[in-house]
Parts: C-alpha cells; sequence; structure tokens
C-alpha cells in the first residue's frame, strides 16, 4: 500500500527547486533582510526552471502589492504608534488594573489584558510587546515578579497581537489565499480571545504556586468605585477598539475603512487633549514606515515565489509526499502544527505565511479541513513562535527594553507556550470554534 501512494508522487523536484531553498537557507543565516533572501531564492527559482519570463519579475511584484485590502496595514500600524504617543494606552492599563485589583495577582492579569485591548487595535505583537513592556515591566518587577517572568509575561501577552483581530497576520493570509479579511476577523475572534485566556490563567496559576504577587481581596464597593474611577477618566480611549469592532463586525466598514477611521480618530483625541503636537508627525510616519518597509517587500516578492512553486509543483508533491506517509487526518494536522510551530521558532511570520500558506492549504483541503479553520490555526500556530527561540521576535523586544538575558526570558516562558499549544490543538481539532460566527456558506 505505501508503495503505491509513493508511486502516486509523480512530480520530481531538481535543483530548480533545491537550489533556490539553500541560497534562501544561506542568506538567512547570514542575516541578509528576509525580503531580499525570498526575492533571490525567487528569482533563482525563475532563471533555473524556467517557470516564468524573468522579463515579467516586475510587473509580478507590483501585482502583489496592488490590493486594497493591504492599505489597512500601514493604517492599523500609525493607529498603535498614535495610541501610544498620546497616551491613550495608559487608559487602557488604568482600567484592567481596576478590573483585576481585587484579586491577589491583579496586576500581572491587568498587564496581560491591556496587551489584548493593545492588539484590538494595533494588530502587531512587537508594537505591543514595547509598549506594554514599558508601561508595566518595572511595576511587575517592584510588585513581586522576577524580572525575567515579568517579561516572559508581556512577551507572552503580546503574541494577542497577530491573533486578536484586527490582525496584520490575517490580512496578509487573507490576500495570499484570496479569502476576506473580514471572514478572518469573524473567525479569529473566539481562538483570540482563548488563546488571551490561556495566557491568563497561566499567570495567576504560575503567581498562586510561587506567590509572586500580593493583594486584592478588597470589597465589592471598593472595586466598583475604582473601576468606576478609571472609567470615568479613560472612557474616551475605548472609542477607538469600539469603532474598529462595530465597523468591521457589522459589515459597515472594511478593514481598511475601519483603520482609517481609527486613525483619524486617535489623531482627534490626541490633539483634544493637548498630548499631539503636529512636530510629532514625522517620527510617527517614519516609525510606520520602517515596521511596513519589512512587511510590503516580503509580500512583493512572495507572488512570483508562489507562481514558480506552484508551475513546478511543490504543493501537490508535498501532499503526495505526506500522504504517502499517513492519510489520517488527526495525524496530518499535527504534523502541519509542527512545520508551523518549527517555522515560527526560526522566522517571523510574514514570511511564513507567504511561502508555506500556499503550499499547506491544499494540504488542509486534502483532509477536508475548513480553509478559515486552516488560517486560524495557522496564524495561532505562528503566533507561538513570537516567544520560542531562537528568534522569538517578542523575546528580543522585551530584552532590548529591560537589558535581561533572552534565555532566562524563554526559560520563564515555557509554561506560557504549553497552554498556548493546548489552544492550538483545540482550535485545530475543534471547528467551531473558528466557525461560530460565520455565515452558513463558510462552515
Amino acid at each position: 500500500m505505501l508503495w503505491q501512494q509513493l508511486q502516486q508522487q509523480t512530480v520530481e523536484l531538481g535543483w530548480s527547486f533545491y537550489g533556490p531553498v539553500l541560497i534562501f537557507v544561506g542568506l538567512i543565516a547570514l542575516a541578509v533582510p528576509v525580503w531580499a533572501a525570498i526575492g533571490s531564492a525567487a528569482i533563482a527559482m525563475l532563471m533555473i526552471s524556467g517557470a516564468l519570463p524573468l522579463s515579467l519579475v516586475g510587473e509580478s511584484l507590483f501585482h502583489g502589492i496592488d490590493h486594497f485590502a493591504l492599505t489597512a496595514v500601514p493604517l492599523f500600524i500609525l493607529t498603535g504608534d498614535v495610541l501610544v504617543r498620546t497616551g491613550l494606552s495608559r487608559k487602557f492599563l488604568d482600567v484592567a488594573e481596576a478590573l483585576t485589583c481585587w484579586a491577589k495577582g491583579g496586576f500581572g492579569s491587568a498587564t496581560v489584558l491591556v496587551c489584548g485591548m493593545f492588539s484590538a487595535i494595533s494588530g502587531s505583537d512587537a508594537a505591543g510587546a514595547a509598549a506594554v513592556g514599558r508601561m508595566t515591566i518595572e511595576r511587575l518587577v517592584e510588585s513581586g515578579y522576577p524580572r525575567p517572568y515579568a517579561c516572559a509575561l508581556v512577551a507572552a501577552g503580546a503574541c494577542t497581537g497577530i491573533l486578536i483581530p484586527p490582525s496584520i497576520a490575517y490580512i496578509i493570509i487573507g490576500l495570499v489565499l484570496g479569502i476576506s479579511a473580514s471572514t478572518l476577523f469573524l473567525a479569529a475572534l473566539i481562538p483570540g480571545i482563548a488563546i488571551l485566556l490561556s495566557i491568563l490563567v497561566t499567570n495567576i496559576v504560575m503567581n498562586r504556586i510561587y506567590a509572586y504577587e500580593g493583594g486584592g481581596l478588597m470589597t465589592f464597593g471598593e472595586w466598583a468605585a475604582n473601576l468606576g474611577k478609571a472609567l470615568k477618566s479613560g472612557w474616551y480611549a475605548f472609542i477607538v477598539p469600539g469603532v474598529i469592532f462595530y465597523g468591521i463586525f457589522s459589515g459597515r466598514l472594511t478593514p481598511t475603512e475601519a483603520g482609517a477611521v481609527a486613525v483619524m480618530i486617535t489623531i482627534g483625541m490626541g490633539f483634544l487633549l493637548g498630548t499631539l503636537k503636529l512636530s510629532d508627525f514625522p517620527a510617527m510616519l517614519v516609525s510606520s514606515a520602517k515596521v511596513n518597509g519589512v512587511i510590503v517587500p516580503i509580500i512583493a516578492f512572495s507572488l512570483p515565489l508562489a507562481q514558480a512553486l506552484a508551475i513546478l509543483g511543490v504543493p501537490q508533491g508535498f501532499v503526495y509526499a505526506v500522504t504517502s506517509l499517513t492519510s489520517e487526518p488527526a495525524l496530518v494536522i499535527l504534523l502541519m502544527i509542527g512545520i508551523l510551530i518549527a517555522a515560527g521558532c526560526v522566522m517571523e511570520t510574514t514570511p511564513n505565511i507567504v511561502i508555506l500558506a500556499p503550499i499547506l492549504k491544499p494540504l488542509a483541503d486534502n483532509i477536508g479541513m475548513n480553509e478559515i479553520q486552516f488560517c486560524i490555526m495557522m496564524i495561532t500556530a505562528l503566533g507561538v513562535g513570537f516567544i520560542t527561540p531562537p528568534l522569538g521576535l517578542n523575546l528580543f523586544v522585551v530584552s532590548g527594553l529591560t537589558g535581561e538575558s533572552i534565555l532566562k526570558i524563554a526559560a520563564r516562558a515555557v509554561p506560557f507556550v504549553f497552554f498556548m499549544l493546548l489552544v492550538t490543538l483545540l482550535i485545530a481539532y475543534v471547528p467551531t470554534l473558528s466557525t461560530t460566527f460565520l455565515p452558513d456558506i463558510y462552515k
């Protein structure tokens, strides 16, 4: 039986595939920017295989980024930057702290909640780790948390940046696979909250075991008074996520339009509060452009690479290779999760999406997995990579903020990784978590 399955693998991959792959790996090992490595591999593959005329590469590059939905990416990045500069992000922290101050370990829980609140606006994990880390890490240490654990808590909470909608990662995977970003946002709502709750519960359990933070145990009246005071002084900050969520989930705004409205509202609030000046704009725009300048070239070079891989039959060959080993859907899903987590450990989300999504999607189709569920599973599994070495982008961000050793932070992040993996498995094996809010046509 196995021999018959192997005979079905009619796609033969030669140096037209392996050569560019070696080039890509070598360039990444030499710390060449990811977009340049992908572009070099794509051009080498086209040259060796003759899959497409090189004269069409320029057209393919521009076609790859000529999408209205992609405009949402810089808008959400800019919204997050404005949010920090206007001080509105601190209002989120005040409300989150008021919500959790009644319990032991309240500020640790508040840190996780504010990560989720920031994620619901910026759509970026690294931005969330930097913004929340600056506000909370020192206070977490003062509250009794060891510094490496405080860094790990912020890094884990910031993983929700690509998991809670609106998320840049869902915009990109929707673009790559031709799926509506709004649909993916609806599907990601429950999984994103589930990941946030897993991090929150992990911190509560760890705090119970090691007694990091005391406090809490106030009366209901005291808690209500604190929450009322925080909401009274910072309620307006929640207008921004409210507009984004209402606009997108009601269907009144596309993600791009929601991003544009969010930017304008945030800027308007900054001027009204006196926390934003015209002189702040150059720095904000440069900061956002730098982040966007990393993402867009990767997307641009992904199209010719995806075309070359499709012409060479790599996705079909991968499906044949996997199904020759096992056709059991549960085992195939485990294999896909393993590939995604391993990839997330060594490379950022955007290149992983543009390289792996077109390859793994046919495999998911082959076992009958819902395409929306596949996208949610993929992004969630890749999100775990933000707190796992050797890349662990969030680990590097909080390490840069505090000077703490990345290995020490990674060691304290292990419990968070474990519980996030459990949620990833639930998403992979329980389709209703991703399809509850979707129209019947997507189920």
